[in-house]
């Protein structure tokens, strides 16, 4: 009896102190299109010695979210979140750091657009000249936002779309 009454209070603790749902753990990053903007850069950032996290970028993303990038030969492809994690690990984690330089947002109803231009630092504190702009589709369902894809393309010498986001009214 004693063990028993033992095994249900070290379990209520366990799953009150550890047991913390997705839900509850990243309900702030979804609650507006601004909260899961940061997180989705937030998932992205940081330093070699942080942890990746993926949990969480999986939890501001839709089931089947669909990335697309140009690669440096110029050439577009569709990926899976899972692919894009995959494609982490194959390297050791570096510094990296995305900063938002400029963020609009196009909302009607339940659906979203953002376009977001960002620049990569490997120091949090000092610019770059290594910049891009991700185009965001988003919706809300179920009480909270969801990334459902994303198209990030970078600036070149052949592409000034930062700038000219940067630059635009």
């Amino acid at each position: 009896m004693t063990r028993t009454i033992l095994f249900t209070i070290i379990s209520m603790f366990y799953s009150s102190v550890f047991g913390q749902t997705l839900e509850n753990k990243y309900a702030e990053d979804v609650k507006s299109i601004n909260a899961i903007i940061d997180a989705y850069y937030d998932v992205i950032s940081g330093s070699s010695q942080d942890p990746w996290q993926f949990e969480r970028d999986k939890y501001i993303h839709a089931e089947g979210a669909v990335i697309t990038r140009w690669d440096e030969n110029g050439k577009v492809g569709p990926y899976s979140l899972e692919e894009e994690y995959i494609s982490l690990l194959l390297f050791p984690k570096e510094d990296w750091f995305e900063k938002e330089l400029k963020r609009k947002v196009s909302q009607y109803g339940n659906i979203a657009q953002v376009w977001s231009a960002f620049e990569v630092r490997t120091n949090p504190d000092v610019e770059s000249t290594t910049r891009g702009i991700n185009s965001i589709q988003l919706y809300f369902e179920k009480g909270r936002w969801w990334i459902s894809s994303w198209t990030g393309v970078m600036e070149s010498d052949q592409n000034n779309v930062v700038f000219d986001f940067l630059n635009e009214n």
